[in-house]
């Protein structure tokens, strides 16, 4: 009998009691705050990726069965440009930003905000994407300073005993801490009081995250999933529709949490439909997908199992595409089931694997309204050429994000927040987002002690009078917009210079 698949990682000697006291000492310290330190670990980090790129792909191979194009175009390229991105614009990011004060603070005030790291952080990544998910919010953590411990995922093992190896190589061991493990060490790290805790996965572990959270009222990314729906309109270009949604669907092997889940299509369109499909599965990966060296495997026995059940217990619909699945291999071919019913087996749960159902909807409105009746999707995805129509699906509907005729790449877009909303998550990052999860915002107000900016304060002095009252709302009050008051906008002005007038004058 084989080890658990956890037991292949080599265990690191730090326990997670080390890991969170030497993580929360390491940046008491100081350590990780100076801009030229955060640069060096970015540049390092980039090196790591670089110049280990054969040693990940072959890890990813040996996980998930990932092609090498697999490897680079969805985990490594879209790592090292998150540390691109934070490198090039680092200094830009951790700058203090200036804030125009309010009128009554205009006289001696500075106010800004302070960019500043929430301080010692976990981030626990999730196995479908283990490079990227686990680089991704760690440029973050960088980036803004903090001190971070990682838990890569035991289910994918190969890839999490690399990295293992290679943050202790590349990375300041004090401020960046590998622990590998499964449940049981996942739990401990909980235990202990973090700053942020950065989570990639499913929502059930993610509400076990929320209450360890609650303990110590630590703030959270939540990155999660969910039911991401396609919904094909009938006048659109069903050749390219079909060729993106196999595409979106099986990139991966479907193990991605933005892949499209199910598709609603009217009757007029589904026979189009899954005649384009069944073509653009073919030229993806030929005749029979299990031969095609481009055509990925489930993770482990246990999710096989997982698909092949829902697949076994679906009581509505029929196998249009594949159906074929082997465990010895882990292969389970692309599979579209035809008109299934809304309430099945399969509109269940996020399916995570090459399983498509296909759901006749009468028309758009249909659609829109079975996408409501469900949890916020992480992805909804519409086909059409129609921009009313689009803009409907839009201003009708929730999710954490939105693809017109095409499915994932907006994910590969760091200009574009990623994350979800209610079920499928909770804050964002890519680029920007990224640096912002780790980061507090401090409100901070500078004043000087001069008698003009006392002059102005003394409106909030008792004893109170009707005359101070007076003043202070002609000083705090604004003007609306569509009350244009120019002469009331611009009395404020000469009142407040009164106001210094007096206040030099009484300092005289």
């Amino acid at each position: 009998m084989s080890p658990p698949r956890h037991q292949l990682i080599q265990s690191t000697h730090t326990t997670t009691q080390q890991a969170v006291e030497t993580s929360r000492q390491t940046f008491r310290s100081g350590h990780t705050r100076p801009l030229k330190f955060r640069r060096h670990q970015l540049e390092q980090l980039w090196r790591l990726l670089d110049e280990n790129a054969d040693l990940l792909c072959e890890a990813l191979f040996k996980d998930l069965r990932k092609h090498r194009n697999e490897a680079y175009l969805g985990e490594l390229v879209p790592s090292k440009e998150e540390v691109n991105d934070a490198l090039k614009h680092l200094d830009e990011w951790a700058k203090d930003e200036k804030v125009t004060p309010a009128l009554i603070n205009r006289v001696g005030v500075t106010c800004l905000k302070r960019k500043e790291p929430k301080g010692s952080t976990l981030i626990i990544a999730p196995w479908n994407y283990p490079v990227f998910l686990t680089v991704g919010p760690l440029v973050g953590a960088i980036a803004a300073g903090c001190t971070a411990v990682i838990k890569p995922s035991e289910v994918a093992p190969h890839t999490a005993k690399l990295l293992t190896e290679l943050f202790s190589r590349y990375l300041d061991s004090r401020a960046y801490i590998v622990i590998n493990g499964a449940a049981h060490e996942t739990t401990k790290l909980l235990e202990g009081k973090w700053d942020h805790i950065f989570y990639t996965g499913n929502g059930m572990v993610a509400k076990i995250i929320m209450k360890a959270a609650a303990q110590h009222l630590t703030s959270l990314t939540l990155e999660l999933g969910g039911k991401s729906p396609v919904f094909i309109d009938e006048n659109a270009n069903m050749t390219v529709a079909a060729k993106r949604v196999a595409f979106g669907k099986t990139f991966n092997t479907g193990q991605t949490c933005v892949a499209p889940d199910y598709v609603l299509v009217t009757p007029k369109a589904e026979q189009k439909f899954i005649a384009a499909l069944k073509k653009a599965f073919t030229e993806l990966y030929g005749s029979n997908p299990q031969k095609s060296a481009d055509y990925g495997r489930i993770i482990n026995h246990r999710h096989f199992h997982r698909l092949s059940k829902v697949l076994d217990e679906n009581k509505s619909g029929e196998v249009v595409i594949g159906g074929q699945s082997d465990e010895q291999d882990l292969y389970i071919a692309p599979t579209v089931i035809a008109n299934v019913d809304r309430d099945d087996k399969l509109m269940e749960d996020e399916l995570f694997g090459p399983l498509l159902p296909m759901i006749r909807v009468a028309d758009v409105d249909d659609a829109i309204e079975y996408i409501n009746s469900r949890d916020e999707p992480l992805a909804l995805y519409v086909f059409s050429t129609n921009k009313k129509l689009v803009n409907k699906v839009m201003d009708s509907t929730r999710s954490g994000g939105i693809l017109v005729n095409d499915t994932l790449m907006h994910v590969a877009e760091g200009n574009l927040p990623f994350g979800g909303t209610g079920p499928s998550g909770m804050g964002s990052y890519h680029g920007k987002r990224s640096f912002d999860a780790f980061t507090h915002e401090r409100s901070t107000m500078i004043k000087d002690l001069s008698p003009a900016a006392e002059a102005v304060m003394a409106v909030r002095y008792a004893p109170y009078n009707n005359t101070n009252l007076t003043l202070a709302r002609w000083v705090l009050e604004s003007v609306p917009r569509f009350k244009k008051n120019f002469l009331l906008k611009h009395f404020k002005w000469i009142v407040l210079a009164l106001i210094l007038g007096i206040g030099f004058k009484s300092q005289a």
